[in-house]
């Protein structure tokens, strides 16, 4: 019979009902009623074209047909379960690959990280530098954080934030633009240019002028009094977003990490 054509549910239930010779008692351990048990085994009959089991004074009996094939179906079985095992232990690893913009690892990330890692030692984290296209099974990434309107193709949840902020440097600087990749189009035709909203924060700060960024990239230095906000924060359609397909979005040690870095 073809792997494709095994009828592996009528096979578990004939496990079941051979160790314990009894349906009712099967269909206790399986969860179903002991008609469905029935029913099941006379399906897997009918397929293998063999009777299993005979009705005695004494109960149930199962046939030569059903002995012989006994201890080959429960070597499978306990395969089934040593791989299960093997492709769940991925999920009790304590190591993460997460993938992320380097301005936004620096100033939130890393140090968002190193108090989860305080709070289980036992926690390993991969950074890796994020692009525009994120390939997770190329990187084999657990985790990715992309700026955007949403979690794109992947799944996703939104990191909490206010928005956008202007900051300067303590006590004032000068009134210049500071113009970053991804600011907003009207600092885009500033004469003070850096790489990546961290460097403009970064700038800010050294009286370079003012710059206006996620609010994400700021906090820390706005906490610490590095530098200080200019107006309000303004909403904006565009975030940082926690992003993984559906099989790694679906992994507890991604789930807790997801959870913890929302906190």
């Amino acid at each position: 019979m073809k792997r494709t054509h095994l009828p592996l549910n009528g096979l578990r239930v004939l496990d079941a009902a051979a160790r314990h010779l009894s349906f009712t008692r099967a269909a206790d351990e399986l969860a179903v009623t002991p008609a469905a048990v029935g029913q099941q085994i006379r399906a897997l009959e009918d397929t293998l074209g063999v009777v299993l089991f005979r009705r005695t004074t004494k109960g149930l009996e199962l046939t030569p047909e059903a002995e012989a094939g006994l201890v080959a179906l429960r070597a499978g079985f306990l395969q089934f379960e040593e791989s299960v095992r093997a492709m769940q232990a991925g999920q009790s690893s304590k190591s993460l690959t997460i993938a992320a913009p380097r301005d936004l690892t620096a100033k939130w990330l890393m140090p968002k990280l190193a108090e989860i890692a305080r709070a289980d030692g036992e926690l390993r984290f991969m950074l890796v530098p994020a692009d525009d296209s994120i390939d997770f099974t190329e990187a084999n990434l657990d985790l990715a954080i992309r700026w955007g309107e949403g979690p794109g193709e992947n799944e996703g949840e939104a990191l909490e934030s206010d928005g956008m902020v202007t900051v300067e440097r303590p006590g004032g600087g000068i009134d210049t633009r500071i113009a970053w990749e991804g600011c907003l189009a009207e600092d885009a035709g500033s004469p003070v240019r850096v790489a990546d909203a961290g460097l403009a924060v970064d700038a800010a700060a050294e009286g370079l002028g003012q710059a206006t960024v996620p609010e994400l990239i700021a906090r820390a230095d706005i906490a610490s009094g590095r530098v200080v906000t200019v107006g309000e924060a303004r909403s904006s359609r565009m975030g940082y977003w926690l992003v993984a397909p559906l099989p790694q979005w679906r992994q507890k040690k991604v789930k807790a990490l997801v959870e913890a870095l929302g906190a």
